[in-house]
């Protein structure tokens, strides 16, 4: 396919309010594209929205919809096909984490993560990949994760959510090879506000979670202006994968070449990266 123009048509960027897909905002503006943006925080939505207009002079809608409402995600994807069939670039961003072991986390804790992290990429895609194949040079850019490559413990329900975004992407490019572009896109420790808003599951006693938010906040040092440049290069030059920062290429590397004993060895690694400096 010929690189992206980001001048033809919209492009539809979820959790659009903060961190990365704050910062795709902007990119994408800074390109010439026109946007729709969605994120459950009016507020901040609003804010990316007004200054985003500012860069491009083009036409910015906005969307405040909690992706975790399965029937609201639905709603959205008929919203978005009405507003925008011009429409040419989804980037599914929007996710949330929730910290805990398997037996921690509750049933509805892990429907909850599954919802925003899995659920609503499908439903969205589903809702407009007639729209991004009917109009030509389109593009889909689905945001795994660095627990899309490797599995942690503690990290169970993010973990899983992320693989199926993974391997939902990769068989999605295959069947959509030549007609639309896709990228799937495992960003290591960028320096969002996850590490704060993050959850735990209720059954996280408050010390151990404590203890989980800072060392998880020490790890995340890529600042996100760069990831979102790279995520829209990705974009232009029709790459498959994108891996962001060494903090998702080594464990990467692990995972392929010690498959079965990665976990161990990542372990070592992420307690040494974790320790206050």
């Amino acid at each position: 396919m010929e690189r992206f123009d980001f001048t033809r048509g919209t492009a539809v960027v979820t959790g659009a309010a903060g961190g990365i897909g704050e910062q795709l905002a902007h990119a994408l503006a800074r390109r010439g594209s026109a946007l729709a943006l969605v994120d459950r925080d009016a507020e901040g939505l609003e804010r990316v929205a007004k200054a985003v207009g500012q860069v491009s002079g083009r036409p910015v809608a906005t969307y405040v919809v909690d992706l975790s409402d399965d029937a609201a995600t639905h709603a959205l994807g008929a919203t978005l096909v009405a507003a925008h069939p011009d429409a040419t670039l989804l980037v599914n961003n929007a996710g949330v984490a929730l910290g805990g072991t398997f037996e921690q986390v509750s049933e509805e804790e892990f429907d909850w993560l599954m919802a925003v992290n899995y659920r609503a990429v499908v439903t969205l895609t589903r809702a407009l990949l007639p729209v991004l194949r009917a109009n030509a040079g389109s593009h889909l850019v689905n945001l795994s994760s660095l627990f899309g490559l490797i599995a942690p413990p503690g990290q169970v329900a993010y973990a899983t959510s992320k693989f199926a975004v993974r391997g939902f992407t990769e068989a999605l490019r295959a069947e959509l090879a030549g007609r639309v572009g896709v990228t799937v896109v495992h960003p290591g420790g960028i320096r969002t506000r996850i590490a704060e808003s993050s959850r735990f599951a209720a059954g996280v006693p408050a010390a151990e979670q404590a203890a989980g938010r800072s060392a998880f906040n020490r790890l995340l040092t890529y600042p996100p202006e760069r990831a979102a440049e790279e995520i829209a290069t990705a974009v232009e030059r029709r790459r498959p994968r994108l891996l962001i920062a060494l903090s998702a290429r080594v464990p990467d590397l692990v995972a392929r070449l010690f498959p079965g004993r990665y976990s161990g060895l990542m372990a070592l690694v992420l307690k040494a990266a974790g320790r206050p400096k």
